[in-house]
């Protein structure tokens, strides 16, 4: 089993503080979460909740890339991914060369966990379409492989067209790409086209229930048997039963926050010798 802490509403200043301490308690990795503003006139509803997003305007969502690169520095077996990152919304090239940059740095603890995302002003801000950006997503995971295989590269497809060129550093080894989202359409894209796929917070029978599902297609499409990841949170309190059944079910990560206010080592401490050192 796998063990991640999120970096979400945590202030942006503690996580360069945070990483060596989940470094050295053997905790798996890091996600980073992905906003890139919050438009004064929001015209987009929040999914979960059809109106205003849950948390203020002035919350910090630091650059996912440029902070994955700083706690790679200060870090040495820590991993790092995101919950999620929107690559719609960004150029297809600048993402390529983000995550290999990451990957070279930290020494291949990088994987890419991509979402298709849901505010239409960010979209609009980057000059990317938001209205196919499902489908655009799909070919990127193709795209961005083929970008990071060093040398001559190139893509041609229906959505993006990159002529021969280099763009180095590539990764030192394939980047993982998992996927988010929990609609059909969200885990049939994981099933098919990723090495893994990122959840949100479930009770018990919620996340049996989309495992199941993630599971279903899997096997419609021939790959029940390859590896996969599927991390998601459980919302239980945590327990080496709880945990070593979650395995039981094909769950290969769980995503925590062991600590309480600015009491970081004290509850990581606490959660590595009451959890990691027995599961």
């Amino acid at each position: 089993m796998q063990f991640w802490s999120g970096t979400a509403f945590l202030p942006t200043r503690d996580l360069l503080g945070i990483a060596p301490l989940l470094d050295e308690a053997g905790f798996t990795g890091m996600f980073t979460s992905d906003h890139l503003i919050y438009p004064r006139q929001l015209n987009t509803p929040y999914p979960l909740t059809g109106d205003k997003p849950p948390w203020p305007p002035e919350t910090e969502w630091p650059d996912s890339w440029v902070t994955i690169g700083a706690l790679a520095a200060v870090t040495t077996r820590l991993r790092f991914s995101n919950a999620v990152y929107i690559v719609g919304a960004r150029p297809l090239v600048e993402v390529a060369k983000q995550v290999a940059t990451a990957a070279t740095l930290s020494d291949g603890r990088v994987e890419l966990a991509i979402g298709t995302g849901w505010m239409r002003e960010e979209f609009e801000l980057l000059g990317q379409d938001f209205d196919n950006r499902g489908p655009r997503t799909t070919e990127m995971i193709h795209a961005l492989r083929a970008l990071w295989k060093g040398g001559w590269v190139s893509w041609q497809g229906e959505y993006y067209s990159v002529p021969e060129m280099m763009i180095e550093p590539h990764p030192p080894a394939p980047v993982h790409i998992l996927c988010g989202g929990d609609s059909d359409v969200a885990l049939r894209r994981a099933a098919e086209h990723c090495d893994g796929w990122v959840g949100l917070a479930y009770k018990w029978d919620d996340a049996v229930s989309v495992v199941e599902r993630l599971q279903k297609f899997r096997t419609q499409i021939g790959r029940g048997e390859e590896p996969f990841e599927i991390v998601l949170s459980l919302l239980h309190a945590p327990s080496v039963d709880l945990y070593r059944r979650a395995e039981d079910i094909g769950i290969t990560g769980v995503m925590c926050a062991p600590w309480r206010g600015d009491r970081y080592r004290e509850g990581i401490e606490k959660f590595a010798e009451d959890i990691l050192a027995k599961v």
